[in-house]
């Protein structure tokens, strides 16, 4: 007869932790914030995690007022306008007349890496000035 080892706090951790998940705002590696629909289903629940509790403040009140909403919305608007800015930058140093066919694989990749980046420090920015500081 198999004897099972008892699971430890540590192997609980590790199993309710999401290892490898991205947060949700900002794009970052999570570190163990989350977001879990609270309501009673027999359907498994969606859960959502973050690397912040700005990150996790900001999801959670766009949550409450667009959960069912595509449309961007203002805070995406303005994290993509300063993206923009980045972008152009690059740009700039590619040169604006270059067709996108012409454009090097170095080339859009570092175009898609400026873009996302960019995308992701504004929203970053934003979320830490819309969520107040914590005292402790």
């Amino acid at each position: 007869m198999p004897t099972s080892t008892p699971i430890t706090a540590e192997d609980r951790r590790r199993l309710w932790h999401p290892r490898g998940t991205l947060c949700a705002v900002c794009r970052q590696p999570t570190r163990g914030f989350g977001w879990f629909d609270p309501h009673r289903s027999k359907r498994r629940r969606p859960s959502v995690w973050f690397c912040s509790m700005p990150c996790q403040s900001f999801w959670t009140r766009l949550a409450r007022e667009r959960f069912a909403m595509v449309d961007l919305t203002e805070e995406e608007r303005a994290a993509i306008t300063a993206t923009m800015k980045r972008v152009a930058l690059l740009m700039d140093e590619i040169g604006w007349a270059t067709p996108l066919a012409d454009l090097t694989e170095a080339q859009v990749r570092a175009l898609i890496e400026e873009a996302v980046e960019g995308f992701r420090e504004a929203i970053s920015d934003i979320a830490r000035a819309q969520t107040p500081e914590v005292p402790f």
